[in-house]
C-alpha cells in the first residue's frame, strides 16, 4: 500500500524499500544544495560529475546540483572509457563501488564525495583517500533552507551546452510520449533506464509519482504495479 510518496525505491536484491514525500526529497535537494553552495563554494556555472545509479540519493544530488545553477556530467553506470584527463571538475559524486573498481576513470574534482547507497541512507564506510562521504558531510546541513537564487533558465544544465529551459522542455516531452500525465504512478526499471532526464525529470517534470526498482525481480511485477497503484511502466 501506497503512502504519498514522491519516489519509492526498491531493491530486490537486498528487499530494501524506502520512500520519499515531496517534502523529505526538498529536504535532501536544500540540504545538497547548501553542501555545494556553503560547504564548497560553488555556484552557477560550476562543474560537476554524477557517477551514480538511478537512486534516491541520486534524485537528491541531481535536482540539489541543478538547483544551484551547476553544469552537470551525467555518467552512465554501465558507462566505461572514462577519462579523468583536463582540467578538475569543482565537485564530483561517485558510487563507493565506482571508486573501488574503475579508479582510473573516475573524473577528478576539486570537492570528491563518495555514496554508497545504502538502505535508509547509511553512511559509507572505508571511505576512500580524497573523499568525503556524502551522507555524513550532509547532515548538518538537513532542515536547511535552499539557497535564495533564481537559477537562469538559458544557463547550461549540461556540459554539452543544453540549456535549463530545454532539458525542462525535453524531459517534458519525453513524459508525453510516454504517455505520462499529472497524478500518474510510474514505475520505473532501473537497469533499464539510467538517465536521469527519463527515470527522474521526465515524470517529475508533468507532477507524476516515481516507483524506481533496482534489480527487478520480474515473478514481483504484477504485484508491485498492484501495491503501489502504478499507472505507467518504463522499461
Amino acid at each position: 500500500m501506497t503512502s504519498g510518496d514522491l519516489i519509492t525505491y526498491y531493491d530486490d536484491a537486498t528487499g530494501e524499500r524506502f520512500g520519499l514525500t515531496s517534502g523529505e526529497l526538498g529536504s535532501w535537494t536544500a540540504a545538497t544544495a547548501a553542501l555545494l553552495t556553503e560547504g564548497c563554494g560553488l555556484g552557477p556555472g560550476s562543474t560537476a560529475a554524477v557517477l551514480l545509479r538511478p537512486h534516491w540519493q541520486t534524485a537528491a544530488v541531481l535536482l540539489g546540483a541543478w538547483s544551484t545553477g551547476l553544469e552537470l556530467s551525467i555518467r552512465s553506470w554501465a558507462t566505461a572509457g572514462l577519462s579523468p584527463a583536463g582540467d578538475p571538475l569543482d565537485v564530483t559524486f561517485v558510487e563507493h563501488r565506482r571508486v573501488g573498481h574503475w579508479l582510473d576513470e573516475v573524473p577528478v574534482g576539486r570537492h570528491q564525495f563518495v555514496l554508497g547507497l545504502a538502505p535508509h541512507g547509511a553512511a559509507t564506510g572505508d571511505v576512500p583517500e580524497g573523499y568525503h562521504d556524502y551522507t555524513s558531510a550532509l547532515r548538518p546541513y538537513l532542515g536547511t533552507h535552499p539557497p535564495h537564487h533564481r537559477v537562469d533558465e538559458l544557463r547550461p544544465a549540461v556540459v554539452d551546452g543544453t540549456t535549463y529551459q530545454e532539458y525542462a522542455r525535453t524531459a517534458a516531452g519525453v513524459a508525453e510520449q510516454r504517455g505520462i500525465g499529472p497524478g500518474d504512478r510510474v514505475l520505473v526499471d532501473a537497469a533499464q533506464q539510467e538517465q536521469p532526464l527519463i527515470w527522474l525529470l521526465a515524470p517529475l517534470s508533468v507532477g507524476a509519482s516515481i516507483v524506481l526498482c533496482a534489480n527487478l525481480d520480474e515473478r514481483r511485477l504484477d504485484e508491485r504495479i498492484a501495491e503501489e497503484h502504478v499507472t505507467a511502466v518504463l522499461r
